[in-house]
């Protein structure tokens, strides 16, 4: 990491420490301040373990972070179907879940009610194919109902645990799959993985102002830790389906619905077939200030591209499968094999550079 990685922050308060400090979150100077919390728990000084992580992950030839400013934007299915889109190309991937209250990617990866095994070479991630690894604090909960009640340090505990304990092998892209914000996990992984070699953050948003308020903070944090930002994704960039998949309803004027589907398909089908061959969109969100797009020239990061709401992108992540297997994610899944297409160009990684 940067030396002025971990400087005191702009709304630290007179006399701060400092967040590397013994005192940090502690002293009497501290008090108050909006960051007392984030400093008391954060990793002090030189860490042991640090040696560890990087001997670990020297078999990792590139590592990405995936984040977001605000919950329910669609990280964890980008992360999911990022890492499904990489092993399909024949990488050797691993996808790291370190959303400790809200692990989302074994039942993104069809890998609901599978356990962690371990080897004399350490934790074994549980495989969806014989290139693609996952490990993720929700295998190793005996409830998948039970709620995860963890302070900062046992949380960047974990999260180191999954660092230097894991046995991935030889891996051409490891995919952290992080929770929404600037928190201690956040803090945590960067420090960790920065003397490894990190390549950077995906920065996942959706199209309205109020997502990219939060997402410019996270930019900011990346700014602030050194982590390169290798761009944003618009999610659930407009409803994008086929008309034919469309419910039709008419509505009363008593509230209630009556479904007209059968009779509109019909009438298209007598009347004007062609219709049933297009594809309609709707903006979900309101992106009128211009968007993600707009964002990243503001703050002079690149823009990845945009990902269209597609119900059956929804419904490949709901059962656990790559949105790439058949054609019914006829709207979402080019737009993402473009943005990874970007991203591989950005990282001036081929397939055949990276033993594919």
């Amino acid at each position: 990491m940067e030396n002025g990685a971990y400087e005191i922050p702009e709304n630290a308060n007179e006399h701060c420490p400092g967040p590397q400090s013994e005192s940090a979150g502690k002293s009497d100077s501290c008090e108050g301040c909006p960051n007392q919390e984030a400093c008391a728990t954060a990793p002090k000084g030189p860490d042991p373990d640090l040696v560890a992580i990087v001997e670990r992950m020297a078999t990792v030839k590139h590592k990405i972070l995936v984040l977001s400013g605000k919950g329910g934007v669609g990280k964890s299915t980008f992360s999911a179907q990022l890492s499904f889109a990489l092993a399909a190309m024949d990488f050797q991937v691993g996808l790291l879940d370190i959303d400790i209250c809200g692990p989302s990617i074994p039942k993104m990866l069809g890998l609901e009610g599978q356990e962690i095994h371990q080897s004399n070479l350490g934790w074994s991630p549980v495989y969806v194919e014989s290139n693609l690894g996952v490990m993720s604090i929700g295998f190793m909960l005996p409830n998948p109902d039970e709620a995860v009640i963890w302070r900062g340090p046992r949380k960047n505990g974990i999260i180191k645990q999954f660092l230097k304990d894991v046995y991935w092998g030889e891996l051409d892209f490891l995919v952290v799959d992080a929770p929404p914000g600037t928190s201690d996990e956040h803090i945590s992984i960067v420090q960790f993985l920065q003397a490894t070699g990190i390549d950077g953050a995906i920065i996942v948003t959706t199209p309205q102002q109020v997502s990219l308020i939060d997402v410019r903070k996270e930019v900011s944090f990346c700014k602030k830790v050194g982590l390169q930002v290798l761009g944003v994704v618009e999610n659930m960039s407009g409803l994008c389906q086929p008309l034919s998949e469309f419910r039709f309803m008419h509505l009363t004027e008593m509230g209630e619905q009556k479904d007209m589907t059968e009779w509109v398909i019909a009438y298209m089908r007598e009347r004007a077939p062609e219709m049933l061959n297009l594809v309609a969109f709707s903006e979900v969100f309101d992106s009128s200030a211009g968007g993600g797009a707009k964002m990243c020239r503001d703050l002079g990061v690149p823009f990845l591209g945009k990902v269209p709401l597609d119900p059956q992108l929804c419904k490949a992540a709901e059962e656990g499968r790559s949105c790439f297997d058949d054609s019914k994610c006829i709207a979402s899944a080019p737009a993402l094999k473009m943005i990874v297409e970007k991203l591989l160009s950005q990282l001036q990684v081929s397939r055949m550079e990276d033993g594919a």
